[in-house]
């Protein structure tokens, strides 16, 4: 629907992931929300690759379900291949993904949208911010109309000044065939804002009938596919396979002998792109020893030949593109339907944030996605997430909230924008949380779900969902803690365990990397009665129960550390024995929190007490005043 309304509580700018999720969190909370794009056709659309999740990414997607966001449902909806990735390793580091169907993907989040209470969408392009005494108070676009609005979500991507780069051709873009955002770029500046440039790319998208299937390894989808949304019931759409081929010495040669025609090699890039999705020209410098590189084949429709070929990022000239894909197994004669290109856009430093992404300088005025300096669709939702909650909550007058990294990935990315900033695009790993075991993909309903009831950002629908699931877990946990059995006992029903006489909990027993409830149903036969669900979860938490146990002291100090509020006006310049590196990077940051200040580069035990000291007296103060 095309609003109308002049007065807002929050307006969203940008409909991409970001956007989406942060205008129908707002939505859900009752915020009288309107979504600020150049046009509805485009909203939800998957400007790179077709495919949500992945390794770290996947658990970002399924926080973003337990807070009742709508990726992970979107996902079902247009998902043609499940895969679980890591399935042979622990629960903790496994990673749903899917690839997506894009133009059912567009069409659901379209939909949803659609049908969201209180959200409208403005077709036009913003252009200025309005502010009055450091607060945001509306919004311009550029053919004039003016929306009032009590706060603002920026999430433009690419947008911001973007330029495609082809070889030696530049062209004004935020997408292909969408003009780039100029004048907010400028209305950014204007407040005060340092902006820097960074870069992204995508492969050339080929024609799949004119693929050599047949010389290729096919890849699959799960046989049992898991869903990423708890409100998924079944697998919706046809499934098809991906592919799998590799470049060859010849594609490397051509590659080099065109390094000086790359945007990225001739200078006329001065972003830095991800270090984690490299170009294929960045892959055949820095791994020159390599002789082929692995490229995933991916479709990206049921109804559609297009395949992305994952892996070639390029912003070499046409030409020579045609010339290396065209020398890699099974595509000897393909034909190409676009080609790859890079795109290089401003971003704010995101330590310019708070950890409720409200950035410093402008109060309701809130940053989400790449302009935050990340890379992906999922970091971009999980931002869009926190933004649209708490430009909801600012709205009405109330404190925002903040994910710690103890409970949350989300947490963890937000965490890691805000007080260590970026120097290349941000890419969200397991390897990035130091509380991983208990941050599993499986458990986020279970970590998140009830804060967003507390919050009103969870419908009806999930809450009743998760309240019967969590209910269940609970239940079966404690039936399993509360039964026990001796080593004998355990053996008369082919369970192979020490024979030490000590008897161990049902709960003790799933911690065995061999057992499972099936295997304890002879022992105990009500346990049938429990839903896969039910039974994963339980497992998963037996069996990283010992550990958890340990990490639980340095998960109640990291908390403990989070609860020692900083003083938001502190002048660190007139703290005494700081260094003078040290007050600079905590002017820049300004953390909330000592947790948050221990995390900053360079930072010292020394350097903390002497914060904590301050605090404490600061505290003093306050309650003697």
């Amino acid at each position: 629907m095309i609003g109308q309304d002049r007065v807002f509580d929050v307006i969203v700018v940008g409909g991409g992931h970001a956007g989406c999720e942060a205008a129908t969190a707002s939505a859900r909370m009752g915020a009288k929300t309107g979504l600020v794009t150049n046009s509805f056709s485009t909203i939800g659309s998957m400007s790179c690759n077709p495919a949500i999740g992945g390794l770290g990414k996947g658990h970002l997607v399924r926080e973003i379900d337990a807070l009742d966001g709508i990726m992970a449902r979107m996902a079902d909806q247009a998902a043609i291949h499940y895969k679980l990735l890591n399935r042979s390793k622990g629960p903790a580091v496994r990673g749903p993904r899917i690839q997506a169907d894009r133009k059912l993907y567009l069409k659901a989040v379209q939909t949803e949208l659609s049908v969201t209470p209180n959200l409208s969408v403005v077709e036009g392009e913003a252009a200025r911010i309005e502010f009055w005494k450091g607060k945001v108070s509306g919004l311009y676009l550029s053919d004039g109309r003016r929306f009032g609005c009590g706060s603002i979500v920026i999430t433009t991507g690419t947008f911001l000044r973007g330029v495609i780069h082809i070889g030696e051709r530049r062209i004004p873009a935020g997408r292909v065939d969408e003009k780039p955002s100029i004048s907010l770029a400028e209305s950014f500046e204007e407040i005060g804002f340092e902006l820097g440039r960074l870069k992204t790319g995508t492969p050339a998208r080929l024609i799949g009938t004119t693929i050599d299937y047949s010389a290729l390894e096919a890849q699959p989808g799960d046989s049992e596919p898991e869903l990423f949304s708890t409100l998924s019931d079944r697998v919706i759409n046809h499934q098809v396979n991906c592919f799998i081929t590799r470049t060859t010495p010849k594609t490397h040669e051509i590659i080099r002998e065109n390094l000086h025609r790359s945007a990225m090699y001739s200078g006329h890039i001065s972003g830095r792109g991800p270090r984690y999705c490299p170009s294929i020209e960045d892959k055949v410098v820095r791994f020159a020893d390599r002789e082929h590189h692995q490229i995933f084949l991916e479709p990206e429709g049921l109804d559609v030949p297009t395949v992305y070929p994952n892996g070639i990022s390029t912003s070499l000239p046409e030409d020579v593109q045609t010339a290396y894909i065209r020398s890699i197994p099974g595509l000897e004669n393909v034909e190409i339907e676009r080609f790859g290109y890079a795109i290089e856009y401003d971003f704010v430093d995101p330590r310019a944030l708070s950890p409720a992404l409200e950035t410093k300088k402008l109060k309701g005025l809130f940053l989400a996605g790449q302009i935050n300096g990340t890379t992906g669709y999922e970091e971009a939702a999980a931002q869009g997430m926190v933004a649209g909650i708490n430009a909801a909550l600012t709205s009405a007058g109330s404190d925002p909230v903040t994910f710690s990294r103890a409970d949350s990935y989300i947490g963890v990315l937000v965490d890691d924008l805000v007080t260590r900033g970026v120097s290349e695009p941000y890419r969200m790993f397991t390897s990035r949380s130091e509380f991983r075991l208990a941050l599993r993909a499986d458990n986020a309903d279970r970590r998140l779900t009830a804060m967003g009831i507390g919050i009103d950002c969870v419908g009806k629908a999930r809450r009743e969902r998760f309240e019967a699931y969590a209910s269940k877990v609970k239940e079966a946990t404690e039936f399993l803690k509360s039964v026990s059995v001796t080593p004998n006992q355990a053996r008369a029903v082919g369970l192979q365990v020490n024979q030490d006489g000590v008897r161990r909990t049902g709960f003790e027993l799933l911690a065995y990397p061999d057992l499972d409830i099936c295997q304890l149903e002879g022992l105990w036969p009500q346990l049938s009665r429990l839903s896969p669900e039910v039974r994963q979860a339980v497992e998963n938490d037996a069996r990283y129960d010992v550990y958890l146990g340990r990490q639980a002291a340095e998960i109640q100090t990291l908390k403990a550390e989070e609860s020692r509020r900083l003083p938001e006006f502190i002048d660190y310049e007139t703290i005494p024995g700081l260094s003078s590196e040290l007050k600079s990077r905590l002017e820049s940051v300004r953390p909330g929190s000592l947790g948050q200040a221990a995390r900053i580069e360079g930072m010292t035990p020394t350097a903390l007490a002497i914060l904590l000291n301050f605090a404490q007296r600061s505290g003093r103060r306050e309650n003697a005043a």
